[in-house]
Order: structure tokens, then sequence, then C-alpha cells
């Protein structure tokens, strides 16, 4: 009979993918959430708080794997130092961190708080695998609806992405899991890049819209790490398969599912 594998935010987005691809392969899962869940198959729930520390060895107790996907904007840093203390008194076996795509290199409070979770998780002195991957589509199609609600959108000049799916990240996630500890791996990043704006305009013709757009230049240090392309992943990064227009066509289909035909 194996330990349970511990997830943070397993009531996530990311964790809605990952928890069946680890049920599917046979393993027992304890979820740390902020509130009381009813049990599922397999599944655990407990509570406890990272940034308090509450709940949090507890938590640990009796698990040798650890897969760390609770985020946020901001202390991430934190959260994931008292993790991985916790971890390390319980003697875990292996840590599994999701973190983003040039976390040391994009001049912004969100990529330095997932460096330091990075350094947390390293510093640890628990076995450990770290996995970056670029923007979920579910982010990029957030931002899209949010800047075409304008009536001109904007279009940051240089600002380039390169999406993946989350359900691909999750895969990748589970295999490394229920793998050996193998420090920072291949960045995962989308299969193809696009502008922001690009981006925009494929939301917009799969709902069938326009909307004028407005370049303008981002300024600063920020302006110059996305101009040249430091906020993409590292050379020998996986790549994922499932291309933006691809998502958005899955999208509208869900959100606008075609009615069947009258029979006569």
């Amino acid at each position: 009979m194996t330990t349970p594998i511990l997830v943070t935010g397993g009531t996530g987005t990311l964790g809605g993918h990952v928890l069946p691809l680890l049920r599917d392969a046979g393993r027992d899962l304890r979820v740390l959430s902020r509130r009381e869940r009813a049990p599922g198959e397999g599944v655990e729930y407990v509570t406890g708080d990272l940034l308090t520390g509450d709940g949090v060895d507890a938590a640990v107790g009796g698990v040798e794997t650890i897969l760390h996907l609770a985020g946020g904007a901001r202390h991430d840093d934190r959260a994931t130092a008292a993790l991985a203390g916790a971890a390390a008194r319980a003697g875990v076996r292996h840590l599994v961190l999701i973190s983003v795509v040039a976390a040391d290199k994009v001049p912004l409070a969100y990529f330095r708080y997932k460096l330091g979770a990075e350094r947390a998780v390293a510093d640890s002195g628990v076995p450990w695998t770290v996995l970056r991957a670029a923007q979920f589509h579910d982010l990029a199609l957030m931002v899209a609806e949010k800047m075409t609600k304008l009536p001109v959108v904007p279009a940051p000049g240089g600002v380039r992405w390169e999406p993946v799916d989350s359900r691909e990240v999750a895969a990748r996630l589970v295999e490394l899991t229920l793998g050996e500890p193998a420090g920072r791996v291949a960045d995962l990043s989308g299969p193809e890049i696009h502008t922001l704006a690009d981006l925009c305009r494929g939301y917009l013709r799969a709902q069938g819209g326009r909307r004028p757009m407005l370049p303008v230049r981002v300024p600063g240090k920020l302006g110059r790490a996305y101009r040249t392309g430091a906020n993409l992943a590292a050379e020998g990064a996986d790549r994922g398969t499932l291309t933006w227009e691809n998502f958005l066509t899955e999208q509208v289909s869900r959100r606008h599912p075609r009615k069947p035909a009258n029979k006569r």
C-alpha cells in the first residue's frame, strides 16, 4: 500500500486536471485546502493555511511526495517556504513545484515571488523537481476577454506570449510527480508564440467581433524584458500541442453548443 500524495492547490484549474490523472494512476490523494471539504473516492481533504502555517505539519505528516500547485499574486515565496520546511521535518522524499517561465528574468512582483518559491524548494534539503510553465490558455483568455471589452483595444508593442494548455501542464506534472526527483526540468510552453494583440484578434475572430487596436509602448525595464523576449521559454523547452486557435474553438463550442436539428 502506497502513501498518499499531498497536493496543494488541488481545487484550482490545474488541480482539477491533475487529481483525476493521479487517481487514474492508482494513487490516493490528500488535498490541502483552506476550507473544509467532503472527501471523495481516494481523495482526503485536510484544512490548513500555508501563509500562517496552521495545519501544514499535520497535512504533510505521513506522505512521501508533495505536488505544490497552490499559488497567487503575492507571497508564494513565504507559502512555499512554510511547506518546504514542513516537508523537511516530515522526511518527505520528493517535492514538486510548478513555477513560471522566466521567473528569474521578468521584473514583476509575481515572477519574483515564484523565483523565491523555487529557491525555498531548492534550499529545503528535500529532493525536488521544478517545472516552469508558460502562461495558460485560461489566463490568455481572461486577459483577451477583459481587453476586448474596451472600445479600443490596447496593443502593447513587443509583448509576446507562448500560451500552453493547462491539461498538458497537468499531464507533465503527473509524470514528474510519479517519477524521481529531477531538479529543474525543461520549461513547458505552448506550440506557438503570439503577440498580445494577436491573442486578442484571435479571440475577437472566434466571437465574430471586431475592435480597433491602439499600439502602446511598455516603458522601463519591463518593456525591455518583453521586447528582448526575456519572458519566453528557455532554449530546449518542451512544447505543448494544443494551439490558441484550437483552444478558442473549444471554448466557443462549449459556450454556444449547436442545437440539434429538428426532425420531421
